[in-house]
């Protein structure tokens, strides 16, 4: 697994770009919605491996913020996470986005450097929506944890053993399925994954990237 950065220095929320990272213009402005225990952790993980500026605006989800008349503006359904791209060049100027899958893609495609061909865009989405709808079923469903999780874990041990998910490095495939694969320790400890020794390799190494333990520090 390629190692992580150093840390992003954030002391408000906003990120700072990184010098290997495509430079964001500062007219641009991007804000992260979302909540406690919530999605919101994959683009927030992936816009700090990326170096990408953003603001984090934490709703209380208890509080019933997120159904307030300024957030639903954003997203109807009143479900988090929620992304606000603000940015003359866009069409009004403006892009408001939901679900995490979808907020993920375009970070990769405008601020991240990937997703720059039609074959690139097609294996990111893959796995982007592997993770979200195939890999979160078999987590967090019970019935379909008993019947699909080993299959699943005993694919996808053998493609983490071959590197990165996409390309030669850490992206946004990896960003999706790794975040998932992180929860398993948290949720469910009693699942033994001594099976499965890459996906626990993944795991460990997931959870000491710089980047990765800032969000998760501050879910």
């Amino acid at each position: 697994m390629a190692a992580g950065r150093a840390p992003i220095p954030i002391s408000n929320g906003v990120g700072e770009p990184d010098t290997d990272q495509p430079v964001v213009q500062a007219r641009m402005a991007l804000t992260l919605y979302g909540g406690a225990r919530s999605r919101a952790s994959m683009p927030r993980w992936y816009m700090e491996e990326k170096g990408i500026p953003y603001t984090w605006q934490l709703l209380d989800m208890e509080a019933g913020e997120h159904r307030q008349e300024a957030f639903t503006a954003i997203n109807p359904f009143a479900k988090v996470p929620a992304l606000v791209d603000d940015d003359p060049a866009l069409p009004g100027g403006r892009l408001q986005l939901f679900e995490s899958g979808a907020i993920l893609l375009y970070l990769a495609e405008r601020y991240g450097g990937e997703c720059q061909n039609a074959a690139e865009r097609g294996l990111a989405q893959q796995w982007v929506l592997f993770a979200n709808a195939t890999l979160a079923t078999a987590l967090f469903v019970p019935s379909n944890r008993e019947r699909e999780f080993p299959r699943l874990m005993e694919v996808l041990d053998r493609k983490l053993g071959e590197g990165p998910l996409m390309g030669n490095s850490w992206s946004v495939a990896d960003c999706a399925v790794n975040a998932y694969l992180a929860y398993l320790p948290i949720f469910f400890p009693q699942i033994d994954l001594s099976p499965f020794p890459q996906v626990q390799a993944t795991i460990a190494a997931t959870q000491q990237r710089p980047a990765y333990q800032h969000v998760m520090g501050q879910r």
